[in-house]
């Protein structure tokens, strides 16, 4: 029996180890599926996705990945660096070759609310992977043009996310979610009257 909306978001969280099972890359084609039927501004579905399979192209867009991100963490300092390192995250991104699988995500950048669009359907893919048991976190490289280029993306085309895709071996808690009367108002800023 499929579950429902509301029991694969609340059930889905951010995955950053990968067991070592197989997956069927069936069950990320469905995925996607669900992810091309986001709505989009005109229409102009401005997604598009690259499935990564290959060991040695996960590895270069590890390596193009890492290259980025080192430079962005040794740009960083004060109260975010302590979150990131408090949060066990680094410039290493070691995710990217033990998923058995990626799915990069571009984004047509001539396209009318092409950002808002491909996160949209970013979602939609997010809940359909977590109906099929799979886990995922969205991964977005400090420098999206260095796995591009591993990547041959034409001219035109913008990297938004990296999603390794696998079975969970990630043992760390969902992250706690703010409770609904934080973050909704009837009709006016902190009005919460029903």
């Amino acid at each position: 029996m499929p579950k429902c909306v509301y029991e694969l978001a609340k059930n889905r969280k951010s995955v950053r180890n990968f067991s070592s099972n197989r997956v069927n890359i069936d069950d990320v084609y469905r995925a996607l599926e669900v992810a091309a039927q986001a709505p989009s501004g005109a229409n102009r579905q401005p997604w598009r996705f690259i499935i990564i399979s290959d060991p040695d192209l996960k590895r270069r867009v590890k390596d193009a990945c890492e290259k980025g991100e080192k430079q962005f963490y040794d740009s960083v300092g004060g109260e975010f660096r302590g979150w990131l390192f408090s949060k066990g995250l680094s410039w290493r991104k070691p995710f990217l070759v033990e998923a058995p699988l990626l799915v990069a995500v571009f984004m047509d950048e001539k396209a009318p609310y092409a950002k808002e669009s491909v996160w949209v359907s970013i979602g939609f893919l997010l809940l359909a992977l977590e109906e099929q048991g799979l886990g995922t976190v969205t991964y977005t490289p400090s420098d999206t043009d260095l796995p591009s280029r591993e990547l041959e993306v034409p001219e035109g085309y913008k990297l938004e996310a990296v999603l390794p895709i696998g079975h969970s071996a990630d043992e760390k808690p969902r992250e706690s979610r703010h409770r609904l009367e934080e973050m909704v108002f009837l009709n006016r800023w902190h009005t919460n009257e029903k």
